[in-house]
């Protein structure tokens, strides 16, 4: 794994924070804390799709964002846990990993970075 898909997993992670924060602002300082995280987790989605399958990247990024959200509000918020949640979590992280495994990324062009 290189630093790009790094910038991938950490970008989707923020999306979890930023995307649970949306629900549970209350006030102007949340919601600024809201807008910094958005920022910057498609600062790194930008960056790290510079090199890699623009595609690929975001269904990445969507698919940590989503799967995660789900789980920490059924885990720290009190959401109903429904096995059929589970069960389509399961289904997009396998669609993400296949998109992965079978994505080829394109040779770096010398200069670039």
């Amino acid at each position: 794994m290189n630093r790009n898909w790094i910038l991938v997993i950490i970008a989707g992670f923020i999306e979890i924070v930023w995307a649970i924060g949306l629900k549970h602002a209350s006030n102007w300082l949340s919601w600024v804390g809201i807008a910094l995280l958005i920022y910057v987790s498609f600062v790194l989605l930008i960056k790290a799709q510079r090199s890699l399958p623009v595609a690929t990247v975001y269904a990445t990024f969507t698919g940590i964002g989503t799967a995660g959200t789900v789980v920490v509000e059924m885990v720290a918020f009190g959401v109903a846990f429904s096995w059929m949640k589970v069960f389509f979590i399961l289904i997009l992280l396998t669609g993400v990993i296949g998109l992965k495994l079978v994505t080829t990324e394109p040779d770096m062009k010398e200069g670039a970075a």
